[in-house]
């Protein structure tokens, strides 16, 4: 695996869908088309992560047919909406089973062989928190779930729900209700702790790597914060204590040391997971920040310590969030596009992304609305992406370079993030006024080598070409004078 991969994510239910109506019939992972993962292979892509391949009961799918705030949300999605388009949840897993309409375990294995043909790592999704409310452990395991009494349904009916006699509880967070379409996993009882660990190794044996839904809850107090003191597992055995993470992805990496997991983290939680043996973990706060618009605390971000960098995913977009062609206005786009990828750790699209879609897909829906593709976004990231494939990025040496004020009063340059590339195949210097107007600085360009000779720098994303003396490069650092949201990665090279 590279040192700073890229991850692609695929909505499975929505592809097919859209396959299948080519093809006339129901489509399959076999129908996933060979152009698509081509594609992937060309723009220089690792990884590809299809959620949603796991068997999710009726059960799941009757609550999101049933929930009317739901369906308001999926009018604003998919505004012809019909019935058949709900599909329910990928996160509410009945079985780590590759669904049987999709080919199954067959398929599957057939998917994985055609992405390695092409050099493609397969990430598949691993829900760690909660399973659906027709698991079988339901009926055969009650005591890993975690129980509740008739007063706790009572007074909290949206946590709660009534299976088999039994009131359990829904999968949540502690900071918002539960999942209706969801069950608990009682991470106290080491029952439950040994079977997740063999779930976590039968989804290993089929895949590269895993993307953990919501990691953090399964820290002690987190799920101590969620749960309180309720009692303990109700078969007598003693409490389990400490983390999960590192017995389970201590136990996958003894038989697979090369396999990957990425956590989706949040809560200022990325290095307690990095710690506990993740190998990349989200970076929220970035995105959030770059969403702000401020080039201050992005900057205060990206002087993290160099190993949190290193094993942090970065994104623009993902299920979960906008489309990111809706959310930054284009120019700015393009600008936190490139602060966001030429920065170490791990660079996470999403597909539609690239196109620049701008209607989110609710994970519960298998449909999609048409769009026009946007060929101007489309040309600005193939060029991105082609500077994110030269060997510079992905094991070179990076720096977050100094600015300064063009001259005395003008603090434009507070505006400007400047980040480099050193390897023995080459230098990158990318410069981006992430500010909402024109800026100057005097960025830092000192590159070793190059002083006392001329030096060439040619923009890999447009037809900028600049000649500079190295010394004064060396000495005085690179004049930029740029619009706002302006961006340019540039090859740094003797002439």
């Amino acid at each position: 695996m590279k040192r700073r991969p890229l991850l692609y994510q695929l909505n499975t239910r929505v592809l097919l869908n859209e396959r299948g109506r080519v093809l006339g019939r129901p489509a399959t992972l076999d129908d996933l088309p060979d152009a698509l993962l081509d594609e992937a292979a060309a723009a220089g892509f690792d990884w590809v992560w299809p959620l949603g391949v796991w068997r999710t009961g009726p059960a799941a799918r009757a609550v999101s047919l049933d929930r009317a705030d739901w369906r308001a949300g999926f009018l604003e999605d998919l505004p012809d909406l019909r019935d058949e388009d709900i599909t329910g949840s990928p996160f509410a897993i009945q079985a780590y089973e590759a669904r049987p309409e999709y080919g199954g375990e067959t398929a599957l294995a057939r998917l994985r062989a055609r992405l390695a043909r092409r050099g493609l790592a397969l990430m598949l999704d691993f829900v760690p928190n909660h399973v659906s409310p027709d698991h079988p452990w339901v009926a055969s395991h009650p005591e890993w779930l975690i129980e509740g009494r008739e007063e706790d349904l009572a007074r909290e009916p949206q946590n709660w729900i009534r299976l088999g006699g039994r009131v359990l509880a829904h999968g949540r967070d502690p900071y918002f209700p539960g999942w209706p379409d969801t069950v608990q996993l009682d991470y106290r009882h080491p029952g439950l702790r040994a079977a997740m660990v063999e779930e976590l190794r039968r989804v290993a044996a089929r895949c590269d790597g895993v993307r953990c839904d919501m990691a953090m809850l399964l820290l002690p107090e987190v799920f101590a914060r969620t749960w309180g003191e309720r009692p303990s597992p109700r078969d007598g055995a003693a409490p389990a204590g400490g983390s999960f993470w590192p017995q389970a992805i201590g136990e996958v990496r003894r038989e697979r040391p090369g396999f990957v997991l990425l956590a989706e983290v949040y809560w200022d939680l990325e290095w307690a997971l990095q710690q506990q043996g993740f190998d990349f973990t989200y970076d929220k706060r970035l995105y959030d920040r770059l969403r702000a618009g401020a080039a201050g605390p992005v900057r205060e971000h990206l002087q993290a310590d160099p190993g949190f960098q290193e094993r942090s995913a970065r994104f623009l977009e993902n299920h979960d969030e906008p489309r990111a062609a809706a959310t930054f206005p284009p120019d700015q786009h393009r600008a936190a596009a490139v602060v966001a990828f030429v920065a170490p750790g791990l660079r996470f699209l999403q597909e539609g992304q690239l196109d620049g879609r701008t209607v989110h897909v609710s994970m519960h829906l298998g449909r999609r609305r048409d769009e026009p593709v946007d060929t101007g976004l489309r040309a600005f990231y193939q060029r991105l992406l082609a500077a994110l494939a030269r060997p510079e990025a992905h094991d070179g040496a990076w720096r977050l370079r100094d600015c300064r004020a063009a001259w005395p009063g003008n603090p434009t340059s507070g505006q400007f993030l400047v980040q480099s590339w050193e390897a023995p195949a080459g230098r990158l210097l990318a410069c981006v006024n992430y500010g909402p107007t024109r800026g100057q600085c005097w960025a830092d360009a000192t590159f070793a080598g190059l002083e006392g000779r001329q030096v060439v720098l040619s923009d890999l994303l447009g037809p900028d070409r600049y000649e500079r003396d190295g010394s004064g490069l060396a000495h005085e650092g690179l004049y930029l004078d740029m619009p706002a949201w302006g961006h340019h990665v540039f090859e740094v090279k003797a002439a």
